[in-house]
Order: C-alpha cells, then structure tokens, then sequence
C-alpha cells in the first residue's frame, strides 16, 4: 500500500465524531467546579465582544483560556460538549469533540519534554519548568504499578533499557514509571479542569460552537489584514458573530483547534496555499503555502501478548526510552478504559480492547489498504464472540521518535464540520521503519524475558492451545506474540502491514513556517496558532504534558506582552 493510501487509512477508518451533550448530571457538576460560565452556544448572542477569542477548548485552549481570564475578557469556543456527568471516560473516536479535547480519552500517561526539546523549541526554560509545575498541581498523580506493569518494568531493564530511573516526570533514556492524569479512585482528571482556575466574570465558554472562518478587516495601504473576530454555528444551524474589543493590536484571536482543526480553520478563512483556496472557491487573504505541511503521525505498532493467568486493568504507567529512537509502552487487561456506547455496551464492556479494538478503527491484522468499514465490521463481530477469558494478557506497543516521514492536510469541501482529507505517508522515510524494526525486536526480548514469563506463553503452539480452549477459535483480530511459526515477514515488512495510529497527531502550523516564536501567524496581524499543529517532532514519549503546558506557558507571556504595551501606549 502507498504511503498515502496508509495515512488516509488512519484517518478515514475512525472519523465517526462524538460529542456529549450538555445533560442534567453534567450540567450539576459543571455547576460544582463553579463553571456558571459554560453555556450552550444556542444561548450566545447573535453579536458579541471580547479581548481574546480562543478556538478549542482542548488541551492547550482550556489552560491558555484560564490564564488569560485571569486579566482579560475572554471567550472559549469548543465544538463538543461537557466531559463530565459521563461515567465514561472519553468517547471512541480520532479527533476529541469535548471540552478538554485529547485529555478527555487517552491513555492518561504524562511526561515532560526533554530539555533538549525546550532548547530547539527556544522557550524560556524558567517557565516551561513554572508552567509544567502548574499544570502538575492540578491533574497529575503517581501511579499505583501493578504487577503486569511492574514485569513490563522489569523485563524493559532485562532487554537492555536501562537504566532505571524509578518515578519521574521528565524525560530521560532508561526505564521509568511516569505520571498519568487518574487519581487514585481511577477518575479521569482532563484540561477542562483548568478551568476551575479561571475569573468565573471574565471567561465565557459556549459549547457546541463550530467555527467557520476568522474575519479580517481590511488591510489600510501596506498593512497586514487584521484579525478581527469569528463567526461560529451553533447546533440549529444559527450564525453569531463575535468580535475582538477595540483597543489596538493588544486584542487577538486565538486558534488552538489542534493538528486538523488549526490549519482546516486557517485555510477555510483564506490563510493558505493560493491555488489550493482557489481549487474551493475560498478568497486568499494570505498566500501561505505552509499550511497543512509537514503532518505527521506517530506510527505505532502493538502486540498482544496473552496471558495465562488472569491480568488486571491498567493504562500506561511504564515507558522504556530506547537510545535507537523508539519509546515502548504497555496497557493490560481488556477494555483499557475506554468503553463502547449505546446499547449492548454493557453485555460487550469485557469484549472489546479499547483504543487497539476494531471498534475504533483499528485492525493491525491485515495491511492498511485492506482496512475496509467490512473488514472491521468482521473484526469485531469475532471479538464480540469470543470468551472473556481469550482478552488475558495485555499490549505491548512501540512508537518511533519524531517520526522523519510527514504528509499534508487539505480540505474537503468549505464545510467546517466535514474532517479535512490528512496524509500522514508512515513510514515513508525508511529511517523510521529502523526504528520500528528495533523497536519491535526490544518487545520480543521483554516478552521471552524472565521477569514477564508468568505473564506469557512459552510459544505459539502452547498460546494457540489455550486460545482453542478458552474461546472455541484460534483466531484473534489483533497481532499476538509469539508470533506464528509460519508468519516469516522480515519485521521491515511486518512494521508497515501492522501499524495504527496513537493519535499523536502534529503539525500542519511549524514554527517558522506559518507562525513565528511568537506563536504569531505570519503575513496577517491579531492571530495566533497555539497547539500540536506547531510541533515539527511530537514531544516526549506521549505529548499532552507539553501541549496543556504551551497553553499555560503562552497564556502567561501574552499577558506580560499585553501589560508592557499598555504601559508603552500610556506613556505616549
């Protein structure tokens, strides 16, 4: 399969969206967090004025938004409901429509940037360290390690990575336990917990506000066009209109929409490559042929390594930071959290493997082009049968560095609710398909290791056998180790038929091609672009840690830009 074809892949196979509505229980703990300021964009005014107009209330929008209103009027814009007053912790899909947005359904792990990471990004290293501190307070907790967990530790350690850095949060080579974002009770805490955190007066959120373009004034001579507000839908289909406060170049929008929602936004508003915008009838405010280049995804390849003892539920809390360029990871027990919905989700809760399931998408069996809506429909159809004995055991993944290969984001149509067409092209720089290669080869060692042998079938034969007796079948629709004697695929091959997504999305904004240190678009005035769509390398091993940090880290110098200005106007 093209590379193209294999980043399509990804995308188009789980773009089914979900939104939680505002119901009676979340409205009451909305109530409780004291979020009085979160209301329903059918409630909004048709006009409307603020200083700063946000985006996303992801996980960069809601602590970016809570750090502002701590001076200003500010408005939070986000397209999907409340997280809370839902029992579940997130919904299956692969671009969050929630408030709080990614934080809401991942794998909960949270570790810092590397120091190496801050210095090329040019950030003030005082107040990274300031701003990862704040965020630290609110959400993040030490891990309970369960045994599972702990022989994934152990079995890292024997296959080389080393060393053993024990519990920290920053990011080092070697074995460490990291942070994650669920308390001790096992409940979710997400971005929108900053929220807590800001002037109840001064920030308003609307919920289910699509936002369909950015509106410029006018350039006067040979100035740049001018951000000056948004124009937003609410779910009946009604235009508001919301602008940005007189008072100078002080007052900005403010996009943090994420990977495919920042640059879909900039180019619906006429920020983009020409000949694209012209392809959709869309007006050039600014040629900027940056847009929704250089997109990438972090290839992930995962094993299930079944069980023959009974394994408890955990999420990521073990990562081994390899020195050839792959991060390893491991979830066990079924489900990882992530439930199915609707009805027979109950009856089904045990029978499904969340994020590496069928049912989101993904299906490592077989090679992307053969990824169909039919083929997952067969997948998990067969996994729905099967014994809750037969999901014993638990995933194993690795994800590469950086990664090298990168591809683009183009729209579909003008509709802001329709998904832009991404390509991601895994894989297509055969460096990181090394890195894939050795990363697979570092979980064959952790597996045949002596500290994860109570956890693991001696071979595939004896796997096979329990498999026959647990759940009247052999096969299983995701990839087991040990790997069949017959599956002879040199692991270059086995790298590309077998990768997924971990929904680390990046890219599409860099710095210093459509936006400058600043976090500034290039070429217009009174715009921003704060979030993953300005990362040219995912950071760390897993990167919400830096992205709700980049929103309070910016949140932070915006306001100090604001206050020197106005002391600068005030003295002329």
């Amino acid at each position: 399969m093209s590379a193209d074809h294999m980043g399509r892949a990804a995308l188009i196979l789980a773009t089914v969206l979900g939104s939680f509505c505002i119901s009676a229980a979340a409205s009451q703990e909305a109530q409780r967090y004291n979020f009085r300021f979160v209301r329903h964009a059918r409630d909004a005014p048709l006009v409307s004025y603020y200083n700063y107009i946000i985006v996303g209330g992801g996980t960069a929008g809601c602590p970016l938004a809570a750090t502002l209103s701590e001076h200003s009027r500010v408005l939070l814009l986000e397209r999907g409901g409340l997280p809370y007053g839902n029992r579940n912790d997130g919904v299956v899909n692969a671009r969050a429509r929630v408030l709080g947005g990614g934080s809401c359904l991942n794998a909960g792990f949270y570790t810092r940037a590397s120091s190496a990471y801050v210095r090329a990004s040019g950030w003030d290293h005082r107040l990274v360290n300031a701003s990862y501190r704040w965020v630290e307070r609110a959400l993040v907790f030490r891990p309970g390690v369960p045994r599972w967990q702990c022989a994934l530790r152990q079995g890292l350690l024997e296959a080389g990575i080393t060393p053993d850095n024990g519990y920290t949060l920053e990011h080092v080579p070697g074995t460490k336990i990291g942070g994650t974002i669920f308390d001790r009770r096992g409940r979710r805490h997400t971005a929108a917990d900053f929220l807590r955190q800001a002037h109840p007066r001064r920030l308003t959120v609307f919920l289910h506000a699509t936002v369909s373009r950015i509106l410029f004034r006018p350039a006067e001579g040979l100035a740049r066009p001018v951000a000056s507000g948004v124009v937003f839908t609410d779910p009946l289909g009604v235009e508001h209109h919301v602008y940005l406060r007189r008072g100078g170049s002080k007052n900005e929008v403010i996009l943090a929409a994420g990977t495919l929602g920042s640059p879909q936004l900039l180019m619906l508003s006429g920020i983009g490559p020409r000949l694209h915008l012209e392809k959709h009838g869309i007006r050039t405010i600014h040629d900027q042929p940056g847009v929704g280049q250089g997109v990438a995804d972090n290839p992930m390849n995962s094993v299930f390594v079944p069980s023959p003892i009974p394994v408890a539920l955990s999420l990521v809390q073990v990562v081994g930071v390899t020195r050839f360029g792959s991060f390893i990871e491991g979830v066990s027990g079924s489900q990882f959290g992530i439930p199915l919905h609707g009805r027979g989700a109950a009856r089904h809760a045990a029978r499904n493997f969340g994020m590496f399931s069928p049912m989101t998408g993904q299906l490592g069996t077989v090679p992307p082009r053969e990824r169909t809506p039919e083929a997952m429909r067969r997948a998990a159809e067969v996994m729905r049968r099967l014994d809750r004995r037969a999901f014993r055991g638990g995933f194993i993944l690795e994800k590469i560095l950086g990664p090298l290969s990168t591809g683009h984001i183009e729209l579909r149509s003008t509709d802001a609710h329709a998904n832009p067409a991404v390509t991601f092209n895994y894989f297509r720089d055969p460096r990181d398909v090394e890195r894939c290669v050795r990363g697979i080869e570092a979980i064959e060692r952790v597996a045949r290791s002596r500290a994860f042998s109570r956890f693991t079938y001696a071979n595939h034969t004896a796997m096979e056998a329990a498999f026959r007796r647990a759940a009247g079948t052999a096969y299983f629709p995701v990839n087991l180790l040990p790997r069949h004697s017959r599956d002879t695929r040199p692991l270059q091959q086995y790298c590309r038929e077998t990768v997924m997504t971990i929904w680390h999305y990046h890219g599409g904004c860099h710095v210093g091609g459509v936006v400058d240190r600043d976090y500034r678009v290039m070429g217009v005035q009174g715009l921003r672009v704060i979030d993953s769509s300005t990362f040219k390398y995912s950071p760390g091993t897993n990167p919400q840690a830096t992205v709700m940090m980049l929103g309070r880290y910016m949140g932070l110098r915006i306001l100090k830009e604001r206050w020197i200005r106005k002391g600068a106007e005030d003295k002329h």
